[in-house]
């Protein structure tokens, strides 16, 4: 199947809405590559897909809730069904991909690879993600039949189905292989303050340019001021404040290159921001030059 753009477009709570594959072929392959320079990121998100993503070259900053973790050149990482995540270019990056549903693993939810390996790994709590690197030798061998799995899929060669279906099985059986302690194990907490910070997020990506407040946030969650802040900073390193600003400042950010006919005082108000200067002054924090100098290079 052909190389796609990776492209996030998520609904109200945050979950992915584009699928990946087809339904005949529940797997899709993506090549993305991120500059620093451009701002360029994936915001936070999740999707029943499990993904498997690969650095081809350069560095990426990734964060799960409650994780941030810098993945190099070679490191090949598995994140779990459902999970939130967040990326952007460490400097640069270049990142190959496969996102699948469960099911072009197991064939059904009620067989036995369904219910004795697949199940027990998307449904355990404990385990978001797994980084697998090429300093040992059975993680080698993982590395090696993501890159065998890639390579099949891009080329479309006559029966190249049937090796992304193997390559992938075997990775998944080493993830389970290796995490089969935590199986069965629950961690309620975490599950809990992902899905208060789910809903948060949802508030503040939905009300982002209105005039919003931290006991607002909190609200969305049924949860104090306090609770809110000590859940944001647990799960995604951040306060709510420093967390809206952000996600305004990268709406603008797109906004400049997508409306080049808009200017920069209407696209601040469009985003939230009190004046233009203000703007500036945080725009000029994430992308280390002014909305002008940013419009005019990109």
């Amino acid at each position: 199947m052909e190389l796609e753009k990776c492209v996030v477009s998520l609904n109200r709570d945050q979950k992915e809405l584009t699928p990946h594959g087809t339904p005949s072929f529940p797997c899709a392959g993506y090549v993305t590559r991120y500059m620093e320079s451009r701002g360029d990121s994936i915001p936070w998100h999740w999707h029943k897909d499990i993904e498997i993503i690969y650095i081809e070259d350069g560095c990426l900053s990734l964060q799960l809730p409650g994780k941030q973790m810098i993945l190099e050149k070679g490191d090949c990482f598995f994140i779990n069904s459902n999970i939130l995540h967040e990326a952007s270019a460490h400097s640069f990056c270049e990142l190959h991909s496969l996102v699948f549903h469960p099911l072009l693993v197991t064939g059904g939810d009620h067989t036995a690879f369904a219910q004795k390996y697949m199940t027990p790994v998307t449904g355990c709590t404990l385990l978001d993600g797994y980084l697998m690197t090429e300093e040992e030798a059975w993680k080698q061998r993982v590395v090696r039949d993501f890159k065998t799995a890639f390579e099949a899929f891009s080329s479309e060669c006559t029966g190249y189905e049937f090796t992304v279906r193997d390559k992938i099985s075997q990775l998944c059986m080493a993830v389970y292989c290796q995490n089969e302690a935590l199986f069965g194990a629950e961690n309620r907490e975490p599950v809990q303050d992902r899905v208060r910070v789910q809903k948060m997020l949802d508030y503040i990506h939905e009300h982002y340019a209105e005039n919003i407040e931290l006991a607002q946030i909190a609200k969305t969650a049924d949860i104090g001021e306090r609770e809110c802040l000590r859940c944001f900073q647990k799960m995604i390193q951040a306060s709510p404040v420093q967390y809206l600003i952000k996600y305004r400042v990268t709406q603008a950010a797109a906004m400049l290159l997508q409306n080049a006919g808009d200017s920069i005082a209407a696209i601040s108000l469009c985003c939230g921001f009190d004046s233009p200067s203000h703007f500036s002054q945080m725009f000029k924090r994430y992308y280390q030059c002014t909305p002008r100098e940013y419009r005019k290079k990109m």
